[in-house]
């Protein structure tokens, strides 16, 4: 009996070191295969219609870059390329488009020769104000309706940043009348320089930073841009005489930013969800900090530096706003990607339109 209680004991002992054993082997083969290798970085370029760094515009870019690599924890990492660093700022379109640049950020309004509907989702005249404008493209349609008509680029916009409303410009002598804009050469880009067409004067597109030397050489007469803030930046002040604030051409001005839709669709789910998110945070951060800027700037070109404040007369804007519908019917009947576009617009615009006249109008009366 003792010895057959060895040999069983012998067995059981044999068999538990064999499955320690195995379950050793297992254990070494998971930990081993369970190691993850690094994740995979991406490198990205972005082009700009901005001079490099320049303030509320051109740091937009920069800011989305930042937080893109500490939210990725450097796994999308995207150097910023200022206007005419890589390419002038005319071309970020284009270079996005064919891949030589993975994103861009620049206007709307610039690619209407190639996307007559581009405009919409940037300003109007007598369009939607910014408020508006963002509710409409983040919940009223109007993102999807830029996606489709970016598509056959091989483009995927996002709404890049506001400045907010935009004044009408810088002006060598006084508007009085609408005669007073027959012949003038003003740098405007939109459809806000078909409209000035009708009204005689000559539009012309140059980019922000050819604007002042433009200006100085008489080039041009006039020149609207952005407002106070940037206004001041760029010394418009030293080559035009009138600063002329009223509010007609860009009531609500959207920036973009183009991302190549191959490169987008190549980054890991994760990473698409991160630039999405950064651009809404640069999105929003642009126009609280143009609204806290533009009138602290304002203050320092009219007390410090003696600028010469106008409004545009009521008979002017009402001519101007008689040729915008012009256009706009032009537009519309040319083109059936704007008529679409057009529809969703105009009808998101006339609802917060009765909105605000109940509320923020009388508010502002009252206030």
């Amino acid at each position: 009996m003792k010895i057959k209680l060895t040999k069983n004991l012998a067995i059981a002992l044999l068999s538990a070191i064999f499955l320690l054993s195995a379950c050793g082997d297992e254990k070494g083969s998971h930990t081993t295969s369970s190691v993850s290798e690094p994740a995979k970085t991406f490198q990205w370029k972005m082009v700009t219609s901005w001079p490099k760094n320049f303030p509320g515009l051109g740091m937009a870019p920069e800011k989305f870059a930042k937080n893109v690599d500490v939210m990725s924890n450097g796994r999308l990492k995207i150097k910023v390329y200022g206007a005419g660093e890589l390419v002038p700022g005319f071309e970020v379109f284009d270079t996005v488009s064919q891949g030589t640049a993975e994103m861009g950020h620049s206007g709307p309004y610039y690619w209407k020769g190639k996307i007559p509907s581009a405009p919409i989702f940037g300003a109007i005249p007598f369009g939607m104000t910014t408020e508006e404008l963002n509710s409409w493209l983040h919940y009223g349609g109007g993102l999807e309706l830029w996606r489709e008509m970016y598509k056959p680029f091989g483009i995927i916009p996002m709404a890049g940043g506001n400045s907010g409303a935009q004044f009408t410009g810088w002006f060598k002598k006084e508007i009085n009348s609408i005669e007073d804009l027959k012949g003038l050469k003003m740098r405007i880009p939109g459809l806000a320089g078909n409209v000035l067409a009708k009204a005689g004067a000559v539009p012309v597109t140059i980019a922000g930073g050819d604007i002042f030397s433009a200006l100085q050489s008489g080039a041009i007469d006039a020149s609207e841009w952005v407002g106070p803030y940037n206004d001041l930046a760029f010394g418009f002040h030293q080559a035009a005489e009138y600063y002329y604030s009223t509010i007609w051409h860009e009531p609500g001005t959207g920036l973009e930013f183009l991302i190549n839709e191959k490169a987008f669709n190549e980054l890991p789910q994760d990473l698409q969800k991160i630039v999405e998110i950064a651009a809404k945070a640069v999105n929003a951060d642009t126009l609280d900090e143009y609204n806290a800027r533009h009138h602290v700037a304002l203050k320092t070109l009219v007390e410090k530096h003696g600028v010469k404040m106008r409004t545009l007369p009521a008979p002017v804007l009402a001519e101007l706003k008689k040729y915008t519908a012009q256009v706009i019917a032009e537009q519309v009947a040319a083109d059936k990607g704007f008529a679409k576009v057009w529809k969703s617009y105009s009808e998101f615009m006339a609802g917060m339109r009765s909105y605000n006249d109940l509320t923020l109008k009388e508010y502002y009366q009252n206030r």
